[in-house]
């Protein structure tokens, strides 16, 4: 039996969310099987099993944050089950912040006879936080409980947070008293599992302590069989206001009820069904805001920054301090690209490609690079060498269900159109699915952001580091415009925002760059005569 150590998953990565095991306790698994999946601050990793056998814990629940080099999950190798009966308790002295929990064990075994007893460390629950509050056991000594079910509710310095069984069972000790302070990976309680408690019902019926336990557990347990996933800042309100939260629909994630959700349901009979008001509310709605009103004053909701939101707030605050921008903007006439998009869109929809104006941009990009190298570089350092890249590897900024994510495509200039469109679907998927690869990640050199297709006209883009420069589309717009003759007519203009590092790029560079791109889109068949 050992604890599978989270190993190094990327540079600098010291932590990852647990977004999804793909394993129970229990299971057997083979090796090199998908047991969980991990959302770094750079992409999703799928953990793959060592070598064959039984996961018999898993040490985090979905959505903690496991740390690089700590255990993740505890494994038999296949055969060792046997070892494993005989002699229960080898887990225990693994390390020595188990210690307390390898001492309750053995007493517990000396009262229970071979009864298993494990104990609940308590996990981390926030960064920096070494220890809390127990504000309230939900459950005594001796109560039966369900997975997933309530525990205790502790508070520590910035939140208070609900604590849940990690497996059904009986809980046989809980080490502290409330208002007493509890440590982060210290035992918080002690209990059976389920699985393991069932030979042990004839020892158990013979002993008198226990009885009474269950009747007292009994007007919690109704409530807690179906629990409805909410926060504790959430079922707090639900007690103010005399409601049931399992009448409350939840909009979040497996039925999550949110604090937007509360609300909604207090303004439900106020809009709906003014006959179940108290008799004698002559202004139902006014009445339902006056009742609002004190929990939104002394709610705030707090979320964490974490995953790809943390990786761009730390890589937005060095390119914004550290990269002297120069912003430049130029209208282009893309009339005739929507043209030729139009007519080459059936041939490509017959070989399975979706042409948008994207790999036009790229491909016209890529080509302007070759004249302007500059434009994909990068800077050492200390600033002291440029270092001009092999390949274009052109960027696309994705807003995806992770964050902001910029997947690039490598090598642009070698792709044929039709190439890229496939590689822009590929990547904009992945992205918004929060499945992008490390390689599909790395290596970019210049980026291009989209704003335009939420609305977007203008823009002030920051550069994603190490790149040195990125450009943002704006929307397109019908605009008049005079032709050759002299004449007003209707063009479709797209409004470009370039920002460019000025260590190495100036105004004159950036501007004579544009202009070589905007010629490539404004008439495109002009590259044909460029293509390689």
């Amino acid at each position: 039996m050992s604890d599978f150590i989270l190993p190094d998953i990327g540079e600098g990565i010291v932590e990852c969310e647990l977004v999804k095991w793909l394993v129970s306790e229990g299971d057997i698994i083979e090796e090199d099987q998908p047991v969980a999946e991990v959302m770094t601050d750079k992409a999703l990793v799928e953990i793959p099993a060592p070598y064959k056998g039984k996961v018999t814990r898993l040490y985090h629940k979905e959505g903690d944050i496991a740390k690089v080099h700590a255990p993740l999950f505890e494994l038999v190798e296949e055969g060792g089950d046997s070892q494993e009966d005989s002699t229960p308790e080898p887990k225990a002295p693994k390390t020595a912040k188990e210690t307390p929990a390898t001492q309750a064990q053995a007493s517990s075994g000396e009262a229970d006879g071979d009864d298993p007893t494990e104990d609940f460390i308590l996990p981390d629950i926030g960064e920096g936080i070494v220890e809390c509050e127990v504000v309230e056991w939900r459950v005594a000594e001796g109560d039966e409980i369900e997975e997933d079910q309530p525990v205790v509710d502790v508070m520590t310095d910035k939140a208070m947070v609900e604590i849940t069984a990690p497996k059904a069972g009986r809980v046989t000790k809980l080490y502290h008293k409330q208002q007493e302070m509890a440590r982060v990976h210290s035992p918080l309680f002690a209990f059976v599992p389920r699985e393991r408690d069932e030979p042990a019902q004839a020892r158990k019926l013979s002993q008198p302590a226990p009885e009474p336990a269950p009747t007292t557990a009994q007007p919690a347990s109704p409530r807690n069989q179906s629990r409805t996933p909410a926060s504790p800042a959430v079922r707090r309100i639900v007690r103010e206001h005399d409601l049931d939260l399992a009448d409350i629909t939840g909009s979040g994630k497996d039925g999550r009820v949110l604090k937007a959700d509360v609300l909604a349901h207090l303004d439900k009979p106020a809009t709906t069904s003014p006959a179940q008001q108290n008799a004698g509310e002559s202004q139902p709605a006014s009445s339902g805001g006056e009742r609002r009103r004190p929990s939104r004053e002394q709610e705030v909701r707090v979320e964490p920054i974490r995953g790809m939101k943390a990786a761009m707030a730390r890589s937005m605050v060095t390119s914004a301090t550290t990269i002297p921008h120069f912003i430049y903007s130029e209208d282009i006439d893309v009339t005739d690209l929507l043209k030729l998009r139009e007519q080459l869109k059936p041939e490509a929809e017959a070989s399975g490609s979706r042409l948008t104006l994207m790999p036009f941009f790229m491909k016209a990009m890529a080509l302007a690079v070759q004249e302007y190298p500059v434009l994909n570089s990068r800077l050492n350092d200390d600033v002291t060498e440029i270092h001009y890249q092999p390949q274009c590897n052109i960027g696309m900024a994705v807003d995806g269900k992770a964050g902001l994510m910029v997947p690039n495509i490598k090598g642009v200039e070698d792709l044929t159109l039709l190439g890229i469109a496939d590689e822009v679907a590929r990547l904009t998927e992945a992205a918004r699915s929060g499945r992008v690869s490390q390689e599909d990640l790395k290596g970019g050199t210049i980026t291009i952001s989209n704003i335009g297709a939420l609305g977007g006209t203008y823009a002030a883009p920051i550069i994603n580091p190490p790149e040195v420069a990125i450009v943002a589309l704006g929307r397109t717009q019908k605009l008049p415009r005079f032709d050759s003759n002299g004449q007003v007519v209707e063009r479709a203009i797209m409004t470009v925002s370039w920002a460019g590092d000025h260590r190495i790029i100036d105004g004159g560079t950036i501007a004579r760059f544009c202009n070589r791109w905007k010629g490539y889109l404004e008439s495109p068949q002009s590259m044909l005569l460029h293509l390689g």
